[in-house]
């Protein structure tokens, strides 16, 4: 791989279109690997890349992990934030708990064997493991036949890395018949190169005192490897035909071969052209040089040259520079050159062979119109190379990685299938106070900090509405949720727009709202008229009722004439907390008929075999529209709603149940469209609790235990009951993260995913008493005080 020293500002003379960033984009990326001025080409590629995929999506931080080797010091630039040393199997634990600390949304590691300490690199697997966040692994090499302990590191690198990327098809095809990877995690993308026109040789040669010459090039780090000794053997049948070629070789020795045994394979170089008496034909330039200086030994190159020993050489950074710069290339059949050579690209001669090497340059030099066809060739495809290209690429690869597209997860808990009987938590509202000022709940929080700059929602002050109501009702009011009420049910009063009968959604730190009500969601509408129909219903603060009773009857004409099937859902469980308090409320009656009528038809027109859906894709809060089913059918005597929840239900906790028994709810990143397949993640607290509130409405209107069986397991989710074995909730706080992604949890704890928690405590509280109350045989788990 080339090993040039790279200006900050020196990466390509490409133009690199920035690209808006879109919700699924990492907005963090942090790149491990060798990092210049370490001269390495794995350093190389990593400072291309970063620096490509950073000009490509400004709006995502990128920075660097360097690997450092023993006994090396490096005046690393700005973005290599963390150092990590080679040989030193503590700096890779302290590595990885710097990047948990800073939020990372996925890493890209690059991975050769020799550039991480341990057996085959093994300490490399130390960080990994660790990682909370997904890795993007770039292969530089995939070995056909590997050793025992490279084969062991190989396997565990492969399951815990999320995606993975090649440079060549040969590269995919080892992963997949070799080390058994599904195709679906892999990602071809050619080694990324710099945008060089396509130039004749003669305008560079001046620079280098060659003009009038026919050059032959040669650059890398130089080791045994190499073949160097091969084409200086050549080189007599060659000049015997053709007195006036160069061959040029540019580049340092290997620092690893420097350090054991110094100069001597260069020496031995030297030496092999005067024994053969062509030192006047071979110029060594031992030494860095920067990119553009690089380019330009390249324009001057007639013929480039890899002769190189073994085959297993996957990927070659040298080569794709010296072919994306519209060079005619001589090498030997090693993996990526037989891939990228091919179809008459350049030229293949077999290994350690001088004369058939010899007669592949000396025919390309008398052939003047064929290496021009065959550079134009290289060009070409090369365009496809360049970094721009490459950088989109790998952003796309990045973005897939983040969703969690088929992602092997690497923390699961399969060590059993069910959690043991444990009680329920106590009710501790530590972290929603942190969250609630005097205007309201905070709707995010950076880990469990209050994020004041994304202001306040209408939707997360109905849910602490809610939930406030439901803890009076449990018998758990005190001062502060007293207190609280007031402050979320103002919140909703100043949200309110009488005109409309809707309630703007978001609010500024500054208190100047960001939206008209009228454009404010139909979800929000529902979640608001929930928590009115609760305070009506439920709380046994009058002034609370008689407050709540202003809006109710405004914002449910506003449901009825929302479209949204899931703002019906919410709309109707509002108004059986309604009529829990006033039965005998014709209107609200009617409304409820109405509502039913309309989820029931548009299930029926929506629903198929295998399919008893009531939409083409299940998406977010999907119990309700069961929950509000099941509720309506049971108080009205409506068999035929109250069997259509009940049967919805039922296959949604199917489909949300893992192979193992887990609850696992339909992820955000795809949802689950008809004829196709549930996303895995992100997985959202609010799909838990919901799922508990509607087995609680299904347990009371059946009396069937098989509804508590399922509510624990949902509630169980909070607690690591989960895919990837990792519980979200704190006990000791009332926090909850914000979900479960491909590969861990979101440390971020808002107040959509603490009130969900919150409910559903509160919730399997009011269901296990219940189950008591009906069961009294069973024996339940404790709802702890």
């Amino acid at each position: 791989m080339p090993c040039v020293s790279l200006a900050p500002d020196s990466l390509a003379p490409v133009s690199l279109t920035p690209v808006a960033p879109s919700a699924a984009d990492p907005v963090s990326i942090a790149f491990i690997g060798t990092y210049v001025p370490r001269c390495c080409g794995i350093a190389t590629f990593t400072r291309d890349l970063r620096a490509a995929v950073a000009a490509h999506r400004p709006n995502v931080k990128t920075w660097v992990v360097p690997v450092t080797d023993p006994g090396s010091r490096y005046d690393y630039p700005a973005e290599a934030r963390f150092e990590c040393t080679e040989d030193d199997l503590e700096s890779y634990r302290r590595a990885a708990e710097f990047l948990n600390l800073s939020n990372v949304d996925v890493v890209s590691l690059q991975h050769e064997y020799g550039i991480f300490g341990g057996e085959a690199g093994s300490h490399v697997l130390t960080l990994l493991r660790e990682l909370r966040m997904p890795v993007h692994t770039t292969l530089h090499t995939v070995l056909a036949a590997p050793t025992a302990t490279q084969r062991r590191v190989m396997d565990e690198l492969l399951h815990l890395s999320a995606r993975l990327a090649v440079m060549t098809e040969r590269g995919r095809e080892l992963l997949e018949t070799v080390y058994g990877v599904s195709a679906g995690r892999i990602d071809v993308i050619p080694h990324g190169i710099p945008d060089m026109p396509f130039v004749d040789p003669e305008f560079h040669k001046d620079r280098f005192g060659l003009a009038g010459k026919s050059v032959l090039f040669t650059f890398g780090l130089l080791a045994h490897n190499k073949g160097i000794e091969t084409m200086i053997a050549a080189l007599p049948r060659i000049v015997a035909t053709h007195p006036d070629v160069v061959y040029v070789v540019l580049g340092a020795t290997h620092p690893h071969l420097v350090r054991r045994e110094g100069e001597a394979y260069r020496e031995s170089l030297v030496q092999l052209a005067a024994e053969l008496g062509v030192e006047d034909h071979v110029r060594f330039h031992p030494r860095y040089v920067e990119l553009a200086e690089l380019l330009e030994f390249l324009g001057a190159a007639d013929i480039y040259v890899t002769p190189y020993h073994n085959e297993d050489q996957i990927t070659s950074g040298t080569l794709a520079y010296a072919f994306g710069c519209g060079k005619a290339v001589v090498s030997t059949p090693y993996w990526h050159a037989r891939e990228l050579l091919a179809e008459d690209r350049g030229v293949l001669v077999p290994f350690r062979a001088p004369e058939p090497l010899a007669a592949a340059i000396t025919g390309l030099l008398a052939n003047p119109r064929r290496r021009t066809a065959i550079r134009k060739r290289a060009w070409l495809l090369g365009r496809e190379m360049v970094w721009s290209h490459v950088a989109a690429r790998y952003a796309d690869a990045f973005r897939d990685t983040r969703r969690g597209a088929v992602v092997k997860p690497r923390r699961l808990a399969a060590t059993h299938t069910r959690l043991p009987p444990q009680p329920l938590p106590p009710v501790v509202l530590d972290h929603l106070w942190r969250l609630t000022d005097s205007s309201g709940v905070f709707q995010h929080a950076t880990f469990d900090v209050p994020n004041l700059a994304e202001g306040y929602c209408t939707d997360d002050n109905a849910r602490a509405l809610t939930l406030m109501v439901m803890l009076e009702d449990l018998g758990l009011q005190s001062p502060a949720t007293s207190r609280a009420a007031a402050v979320y049910a103002a919140f909703l009063d100043h949200a309110f727009d009488p005109e409309s009968g809707r309630f703007r959604n978001f609010l500024g730190f500054d208190r100047r709202w960001l939206d008209e009500a009228t454009a404010s969601s139909d979800d929000c509408l529902g979640r608001t008229v929930m928590a009115l129909g609760t305070c009506i219903g439920r709380s046994r603060t009058p002034s609370l009722q008689r407050w709540a009773i202003r809006f109710f009857e405004p914002a449910m004409r506003a449901i009825e004439r929302s479209t949204s099937p899931r703002a019906w859902a919410l709309g109707l469980i509002g108004l059986e907390e309604y009529l829990r308090r006033l039965a005998g409320d014709r209107v609200a009656a009617a409304s409820r008929a109405a509502l039913v009528e309309r989820l029931v038809e548009r299930q029926r027109a929506a629903a198929g075999p295998g399919w008893p859906w009531l939409e083409d894709i299940v998406a977010y809060e999907n119990p309700r529209p069961c929950q509000a089913l099941i509720a309506a059918g049971h108080a009205t005597g409506d068999a035929a709603a109250l069997a259509l929840g009940l049967e919805m239900l039922d296959w949604l906790a199917e489909v949300q149940r893992s192979p193992a028994g887990r609850f696992a709810p339909i992820g955000c990143r795809g949802f689950y469209p008809r004829g196709g397949s549930p996303a895995t993640f992100d997985q959202q607290p609010i799909e838990a609790q919901a799922m508990i509130a509607a087995c609680a409405v299904a347990f009371h209107a059946t009396g069937d235990q098989r509804w508590i069986d399922r509510g624990w397991n949902a509630f169980d989710w909070f607690r690591g009951h989960n895919v990837l074995g990792i519980g979200l909730c704190d006990p000791r706080t009332g926090g909850c993260r914000d979900g479960l992604l491909a590969d861990r949890a979101n440390e971020n704890q808002g107040a959509e995913s603490t009130l969900a928690y919150l409910a559903a405590v509160v919730d399997m509280r009011m269901l296990e008493a219940r189950a008591a109350a009906t069961l009294p045989a069973r024996r339940t788990r404790s709802p702890c005080s």
